[in-house]
């Protein structure tokens, strides 16, 4: 599940975004009779390369009008500039990578945008399918809770008996992030992140700079409560995120930039408790205890503690297609997929 990001004017800012500090991007603009029609970016991710031992390109922050030959113009410019670098494939969207938006939506077009979820018409699909590109992979989107948001949906209590079973049987212990000891805290996700995601299908580790620039943007809006670390002998050995859904307030920000009214409007939302949605971006279990159930453990303490701050409809996700232990958790939990998002490969 990707993290919290910028702005697109930060995320394209190669002197601000600490992408660039391992990555290159190239951005291009489609026009017609001087209007703009269309923009895409072509980007090289170091990390992925070396990591996954391809040779495998991305484009990402495509917008397009619903017009082929200018789908085309923009796919073909992004792939002569990466062909042209040595790379024999182009996988996209992602903005630079999965660890930003990602993923087309290819369903669930009747529902609004959750933060930090790419979004996208159904006329996307076509344009991408039809200049060449083919399935890579599915990131599956869960809805669980109150549709209305009105009321809490309390899990079941078998499923609750089960979660203090397992609980006792590991040895493990939850607590919620200490904002007194932020930046050590921190220093305990990055590993517990690189570590939690290592074999997942193309995962990016984050560089410590990355981390610490997400950290320093979350840290105005943190609900502590809703930042779960999972202990073992006082070991973190898992931990899960989750925050409100402030597309509720950032609809009305028609300019997309996050200024210190925004923030106070954010801040004012959280304090009223008037944000009923929110979003689970990242859940993590280091290797050795995956499998055991403690994925289920913190979405359970994730559902929970959210209800307290009157929060009753969530989304999980994106999760892997291919991941039964994450998907099961979920499930075991009463949430659906009600989204898919699609990455997709075209040979270069």
């Amino acid at each position: 599940m990707p993290p919290l990001r910028r702005d697109v004017r930060t995320l394209l800012d190669r002197a601000k975004n600490p992408f660039f500090e391992h990555g290159e991007a190239e951005y291009f603009l489609a026009t017609r009779a001087g209007a703009v029609v269309g923009r895409i970016t072509a980007a090289i991710n170091t990390l992925h390369n070396e990591i996954h031992e391809d040779k495998v390109g991305f484009f990402g922050f495509f917008e397009c009008e619903n017009d082929q030959a200018v789908a085309d113009a923009l796919f073909d410019a992004a792939a002569a500039w990466l062909r042209a670098r040595g790379f024999d494939t182009m996988r996209g969207p992602a903005s630079f990578s999965v660890n930003d938006e990602c993923g087309l939506k290819v369903d669930g077009f009747d529902t609004p945008p959750t933060i930090m979820m790419p979004h996208n018409p159904p006329y996307y699909v076509p344009l991408v399918e039809h200049a060449g590109f083919e399935k890579a992979k599915d990131l599956l989107i869960y809805q669980g809770g109150d549709l209305t948001f009105r009321a809490y949906k309390p899990v079941h209590e078998r499923l609750t008996r089960a979660v203090e079973i397992m609980k006792t049987r590991m040895g493990v212990t939850l607590r919620p992030i200490n904002m007194k000891r932020f930046h050590e805290e921190i220093e305990l996700i990055k590993a517990l992140y690189n570590r939690s995601w290592e074999k997942n299908w193309g995962f990016v580790p984050m560089t410590d700079h990355e981390i610490d620039h997400l950290a320093e943007q979350f840290k105005p809006v943190i609900v502590p409560d809703l930042i779960t670390f999972a202990e073992k002998d006082g070991v973190p050995v898992g931990f899960s995120l989750a925050i409100p859904d402030f597309n509720v307030v950032f609809r009305s920000n028609r300019q997309g930039r996050l200024t210190p009214m925004v923030v106070v409007r954010l801040l004012w939302a959280l304090k009223r408790e008037t944000l009923r949605r929110c979003r689970i971006p990242l859940l993590g279990v280091v290797p050795e205890f995956r499998g055991r159930g403690l994925d289920s453990v913190l979405y359970h303490a994730v559902w929970t503690k959210a209800a307290e701050h009157g929060i009753y409809w969530g989304e999980g996700g994106w999760i892997l297609e291919d991941n039964p232990a994450m998907n099961l958790g979920l499930s075991k939990m009463g949430f659906v997929v009600y989204q898919t998002l699609r990455m997709y490969d075209r040979p270069l």
